[in-house]
């Protein structure tokens, strides 16, 4: 059975958090990847992707609210808002990036690696060991599994 330490990247393209947002989407986009680990002091603190980044161009969503006896409630939270509003302005991957990233381990089945894409729509998964990031796992590299079969 396939894992993680068969099919990833090792040799990683990492951002710090205050990698400027033109050089990361600039690296995305030349090295042709979806995305990298963003790294501070050795530990990865999120993931910019590039739908991180695509969330620049959008719309500001106004919160949805209700009202019930001439009070208005608010269904989202003012942090949600405050969040969507530093992705849309982000100069920073750290202001732009989707923080505490879910991890694999290098021992990770590439069946739990797919199911963890798919359902919660991950495409770009830090490989750590000890602490420290060891790999990257792509959807690309899912997809070369399928070649070799």
């Amino acid at each position: 059975m396939l894992k993680a330490k068969d099919i990833m990247t090792t040799e990683c393209i990492t951002f710090t958090p205050e990698t400027d947002i033109r050089t990361a989407l600039k690296t995305l986009l030349d090295n042709k990847i979806n995305g990298a680990p963003v790294v501070d002091d050795g530990l990865v603190v999120g993931v910019l992707c590039q739908s991180d980044l695509v969330a620049q161009q959008k719309k500001v969503t106004l919160p949805s609210f209700f009202t019930l006896l001439d009070g208005v409630i608010p269904l989202s939270s003012p942090e949600e808002m405050e969040r969507e509003m530093q992705k849309i302005a982000a100069l920073q991957v750290g202001e732009a990036m989707t923080p505490a990233p879910t991890f694999i381990t290098p021992d990770t089945t590439i069946e739990d690696v797919a199911t963890m894409m798919t359902n919660e729509k991950l495409y770009t998964l830090p490989v750590v060991e000890d602490g420290k990031l060891v790999g990257v796992v792509g959807k690309e590299d899912v997809l070369k599994t399928l070649l070799s079969k």
